[in-house]
């Protein structure tokens, strides 16, 4: 009797399939509709945003073709949450012009294949890399590629050809032999496979990732030759679509094409999303390959160890990294390639950029205004303008704008800086993601958590996330009056004291000024000599005064010694 391997289980995934009733859209009132777009996106938001739950992940799909309208993939810790988030739906405006089409439930896992260690309880043994690997495959994050295929499969039980009485090495070696193609699609495809046997018709769900729909097609066209799909593998439907943020909702029911890039999103695109964001990245130094995947396709293979897995629905193997090349077999094609992308919309921003410099210290970054409209930029240009006449550079000084969200809280620093490192090391999948840190003040009682971003919508998704921190007491760009920041001034360690004491002179002149309300240097509670200056003013003009005065340009033109690089300057008007 051939043995069935371990198997350990992790978060549930739920996707479910809609169709929308067009005739009853188009037929509906306006109030009617607008309410059903309201509650719809306000609900699906939430879901992004893990506003009911403490893990997991959720996006939203425009499905193409005939077989349904809309796509919303769900991963949670339990099945009760899936049923709430099921039902939840129902109670929406929005429910009652849709249909659901097709839904299927399944469970994230690993199989024996991928360490006896593991499975055999030997902590020790269990490698790091290899315990990251496990934990990602067992709780996926949504990666933010662009489109999605999703497809059921299961492995052929034939008179002929039975996958399962395959002994452990047939079955390994047919998956091993995917491992060349496979290869080619690290960082083109992300995939997350779930075990759906005894939960829906087939074993395994398989959802496949990509910013490039060809991809997806080519992997699967050329995984089919593979004697592992072309004896063993059986299939369901298939579904593609492209992810949206639930801003965009509206427009898509309008007939608009979505994403329209102003929906307030993070999976470097969605609302919210993401930025617990997405997953999937492969492990290269490892190279772990589950044997159960879906479909055995392998990601990255490396073979110093060349572990592979056994069971995948497809004999082919997962992703691999190439340091110890264990293959996890739970993966549909084995590929992985997260790409980073951020739709929706960012209001604009910068998070306030005080002290603008010559060109060889600052340089203001402009994101637009604060809530992103014409308007709001035409005043950022307008004010670049003002600070290049006064000799202030207001350009790119590292080649590329950034964008800042800055929330205020009064709790504490360090506890505060807990709290973020969850939010960052989720953010740090988005490529668009540059720097996260949380500064304590030196003469207020406040921190101030400062996220930069190399997308406006990226940066306004990852605010729906800060402001869920402890006691934030505010926002940059929200305050009354005129704020500005300047951002992430990298003091020689040998000046540091002089930095701060040159401040405390310029904070006193500044409180003499007329229009200034307060300027506080606030330091990185990681890196002593990463420092930004916030200041609030009553008005632009009185800001500006202050940029063309006598002290400014003394003041950076000694700054050019103590400091280490020119520093980043964002500008929020």
């Amino acid at each position: 009797m051939v043995e069935a391997p371990a198997t350990e289980e992790g978060w549930f995934a739920l996707h479910e399939f809609r169709s929308i009733d067009w005739d009853a859209w188009r037929d509906a009132p306006d109030r009617k509709r607008e309410r059903a777009v309201e509650e719809g996106r306000s609900y699906l938001l939430h879901r992004e945003r893990l506003a009911a739950a403490d893990a997991g992940d959720s996006a939203l799909f425009s499905v193409l073709g005939h077989k349904a309208d809309l796509l919303t993939i769900h991963f949670r810790p339990t099945l009760d949450e899936l049923s709430t988030i099921e039902r939840g739906f129902e109670n929406t405006a929005l429910a009652e012009f849709t249909t659901k089409e097709s839904s299927y439930v399944s469970v994230t896992e690993v199989s024996g294949y991928v360490s006896d260690d593991y499975f055999e309880g030997d902590e020790e043994a269990v490698d790091e890399g290899l315990r990251r690997y496990i934990e990602g495959k067992l709780k996926p994050e949504m990666p933010d590629d662009e489109y999605v295929s999703f497809y059921p499969m299961s492995k052929r039980r034939g008179e002929e050809y039975n996958w399962y009485d395959l002994s452990f090495e047939e079955r390994a070696e047919l998956m091993s032999g995917h491992g060349d193609t496979g290869r080619e699609y690290a960082g083109k495809i992300k995939q997350v496979i779930a075990s759906s046997v005894g939960f829906d018709d087939h074993e395994w769900g398989v959802t496949l990732f990509g910013s490039d729909p060809t991809d997806i097609k080519d992997i699967v066209y050329e995984m089919r030759f593979d004697e592992a799909s072309s004896r063993y593998g059986e299939f369901g439907q298939f579904y593609v679509g492209r992810r949206f943020p639930p801003a965009d909702l509206g427009a898509y029911l309008a007939g608009e094409a979505v994403p329209t890039g102003e929906g307030d999103s993070t999976h470097g695109h969605h609302d919210g999303d993401d930025a617990h964001g997405h997953h999937g990245e492969d492990d290269s130094a490892h190279g772990h390959h589950d044997g159960d995947d879906a479909h055995g396709h392998h990601g990255e293979d490396d073979s110093a160890h060349g572990h592979h897995d056994g069971d995948d629905a497809h004999g082919h193997h997962g992703e691999d990294d190439s340091a110890h090349g264990h293959h996890d077999g739970d993966d549909a094609h084995g590929h992985h390639g997260e790409d980073d992308s951020a739709h929706g919309h960012h209001d604009g921003d910068d998070a306030h950029g005080h002290h603008g410099e010559d060109d060889s210290t600052h340089g203001h970054h402009g994101g637009g205004d604060g809530g992103g409209d014409a308007d709001g930029s035409a005043d950022a240009d307008e004010i670049r303008g003002e600070l290049a006449d006064l000799d202030i550079y207001a350009g790119k000084p590292h080649g590329e704008d950034v964008f800042a969200t800055v929330l205020y809280s009064e709790a504490d620093a360090d506890e505060l800086f807990e709290e973020v490192q969850g939010l960052r090391a989720n953010f740090d999948h988005y490529g668009t993601h540059v720097k996260t840190a949380v500064y304590g003040g030196r003469s207020t009682d406040r921190a101030a958590v400062v996220s930069l971003w190399e997308t406006a919508s990226a940066a306004e998704t990852a605010a729906g996330f800060l402001s869920e921190l402890p006691d934030v007491v505010g926002r940059a760009g929200e305050e009354s009056g005129f704020g500005t920041m300047g951002m992430f001034y990298t003091v020689k360690p040998e000046h540091r004291e002089d930095f701060t004491d040159t401040f405390d002179e310029v904070g006193e002149a500044l409180a003499g000024m007329d229009g200034h309300l307060e300027t506080d240097l606030m330091v990185n509670v990681e890196d002593e000599n990463d420092m930004f200056i916030a200041s609030q003013w009553r008005a632009r003009d009185d800001a500006m005064e202050f940029f063309g005065s006598d002290d400014f340009r003394e003041t950076v033109k000694w700054g050019r010694e103590v400091l280490a690089d020119r520093p980043r300057h964002v500008f929020l008007a």
